[in-house]
């Protein structure tokens, strides 16, 4: 398999999936509109949306069932995104190599648009429960799924919901911001890196699984890969802040030290920190190799994305 290649279709395939869901730049609220297909589209990896892709199709998942919530899961995420940057929170500048949506919109647009993509991603997963996904409620040709897709979609909405929400990544985001400068515990930080980035892998890995029918032990086995693969994918983030430049990464280099923050590095040193992502790592691909069904593009996935230099 060339990854490389293998990793541009299907995120090609993943970026078509999102612009069918975004809105037209019209009417009233036109600037509104602007404002979330500019954050939608300013690049980015999406690897939430390739993981339930995958997941989807590693248990036999056939149809379009996956693409509502392929596009839903990417809309939460960067609503957190934008959310993240504003003066109150991070106060960056720059993400994904552009300006962030509050410098260019300016900061209350930049709210309403994180707001907008956070309900929009939970209606555009509904929409599943609908023949292709893309019916709207109120439309006369809208067609209900047959009752155990209904089944699975609800499982999935319970897993979006509950992954994103107060325990989940918004519940890590509230005890990064309440510590915000001050010095945190193992177990504070533990925490923030568990919910506030392994929430939403924890639930990428599981929904496809879930929506394809998956067996409920490798569903649970998946959340535990999620949850070694978001820490981390976090503990990476602290590392390359620490080593890499604005340029390669897109956004602000050394913000951590800059903003006094306790990240696992400043605890424990990038040597430590360079075994900690090896061990998580090397733990959650093992458990990987235990689930009744394989992925080999997956696996490589995970692999790589622990392993990226920006």
């Amino acid at each position: 398999m060339d990854f490389e290649r293998e990793l541009k279709r299907r995120r090609d395939h993943v970026n078509e999936v999102i612009r069918s869901y975004l809105p037209s730049e019209e009417g009233f609220q036109k600037t509104l509109f602007e404002a979330v297909n500019y954050s939608m589209l300013a690049g980015g990896k999406r690897l939430r949306p390739l993981m339930i892709d995958c997941t989807y199709e590693m248990y036999g998942g056939q149809g379009k069932l996956a693409e509502p919530f392929m596009a839903g899961m990417e809309m939460i995420h960067t609503h957190s995104l934008i959310h993240d940057d504003l003066p109150a929170m991070d106060n960056d500048e720059y993400r994904r190599g552009m300006k962030t949506t509050h410098i260019m919109y300016g900061e209350a647009i930049a709210i309403l648009a994180g707001d907008a993509l956070l309900n929009c991603g939970y209606r555009t997963a509904a929409s599943a429960f609908f023949t292709g996904g893309r019916a709207e409620d109120d439309a006369e040709e809208a067609v209900c799924c047959d009752a155990e897709s209904g089944r699975r979609i609800a499982r999935a909405l319970r897993i979006l919901t509950l992954k994103s929400g107060m325990d989940g990544m918004i519940g890590g985001q509230s005890c990064d911001v309440e510590y915000d400068g001050r010095p945190l515990s193992e177990g504070q930080l533990d925490f923030i890196y568990r919910y506030k980035t392994g929430a939403l892998i924890e639930a990428s890995l599981m929904i496809g699984a879930v929506l394809a029918g998956a067996p409920d032990r490798d569903v649970k086995k998946l959340e535990a890969i999620g949850t070694d693969v978001g820490v981390a994918f976090q503990i990476r983030d602290d590392i390359l802040d620490q080593v890499s430049t604005t340029e390669e990464l897109g956004k602000p280099a050394g913000s951590d030290e800059k903003n006094h923050k306790t990240t696992y590095v400043s605890l424990h040193g990038l040597e430590d920190a360079e075994r900690q992502v090896e061990l998580l790592s090397a733990r959650a691909l093992d458990l990987f190799d235990t689930l009744s069904a394989q992925h080999p593009f997956l696996r490589e996935l995970l692999k790589q994305l622990i392993k990226r230099t920006k």
